[in-house]
C-alpha cells in the first residue's frame, strides 16, 4: 500500500449560515455541499461565497449524475432537479439511516454506510442492493475517478482519503489528513483534486489527487 502526507491545496469557507459540511459533489462548475437543511453551491475558482442554496434535508453524502443532483436526507435518497431545487424522485438508503458518503458511476449510486464500514451500489430508480464492498475502517465520502474507487474515513483525531480495489477492499493507497482535519464528504473534481468536506469546521478543502505514473501528461 502506498501511503503519503495529504497536500491541502486551498480551504474554502466556512460559510454564513452553513456550520456544518456532511456531503459534498462537483457538477463541473460548482461544488455543492450539504449542510443539514439546504444544498450550498460555490464556484471552487474563487470560492469567496455561496452562489444559491436549495432548501432540502442535506444530512450525509452529496452526488451528481450529469442533469441531477442526489442527496441523502436520513433513511432516504432525494433525486433533486438543481434548477428549481424540486424533489423529483425518492429512494430507500441502503444504511436505514446510517448512510454517509454518495458517488454517481456507471449508471448507478454508491453509498457509504458509516459505522457499517461499507459501501454499496445501488440502483438509482429503486435503491435495490446491487453489490456491497467491505471497508476496514468507518466510511464517510465516496468517489470514483479514472475506474478508481476512493473513500473518506473519520475516526476520533485520525483521517485519510483512500484509494481501495472495487472487488476486494484492500487498500491500495492512503493520503493521511493532518491531525484533528476530518473528512466528512469526497468528490473528485475529475482531474488532479479531490474536494472534502470537513464536518464541523463548515470548511471544504482541496486536495492533490496522487498523478498516476501511467497516465499521459497534458
Amino acid at each position: 500500500m502506498k501511503r503519503s502526507q495529504a497536500e491541502i491545496l486551498r480551504e474554502y469557507g466556512p460559510f454564513p449560515g452553513a456550520d456544518r459540511v456532511n456531503g459534498v459533489t462537483f457538477d463541473g462548475q460548482h461544488v455543492w455541499f450539504a449542510s443539514g437543511d439546504k444544498l450550498n453551491a460555490f464556484d471552487p475558482a474563487n470560492g469567496e461565497q455561496v452562489l444559491r442554496s436549495i432548501e432540502v434535508a442535506s444530512h450525509a453524502g452529496t452526488a451528481f449524475d450529469g442533469q441531477h443532483l442526489f442527496q441523502i436526507a436520513e433513511d432516504r435518497i432525494h433525486k433533486i432537479d438543481p434548477k428549481t431545487g424540486n424533489v423529483l424522485a425518492t429512494i430507500p438508503a441502503p444504511g436505514n439511516g446510517g448512510d454517509s458518503g454518495l458517488a454517481w458511476a456507471e449508471g448507478t449510486l454508491w453509498v457509504g454506510q458509516h459505522r457499517g464500514r461499507k459501501i454499496h451500489q445501488i440502483d438509482p430508480q429503486t435503491g435495490a442492493i446491487l453489490r456491497t464492498i467491505e471497508s476496514n475502517r468507518i466510511v464517510t465520502g465516496v468517489t470514483w475517478v479514472d475506474g478508481e474507487l476512493w473513500h473518506g474515513t473519520w475516526e476520533g483525531d485520525e483521517s485519510d482519503v483512500r484509494r481501495i480495489d472495487p472487488e476486494t477492499g484492500k487498500v491500495l493507497e492512503r493520503l493521511d489528513m493532518p491531525a484533528g482535519v476530518g473528512v466528512s464528504g469526497l468528490e473528485s473534481d475529475g482531474g488532479d483534486q479531490f474536494f472534502c468536506g470537513g464536518g464541523g469546521s463548515g470548511k471544504v478543502r482541496a486536495v492533490r489527487r496522487p498523478s498516476r505514473t501511467s497516465k499521459s501528461k497534458g
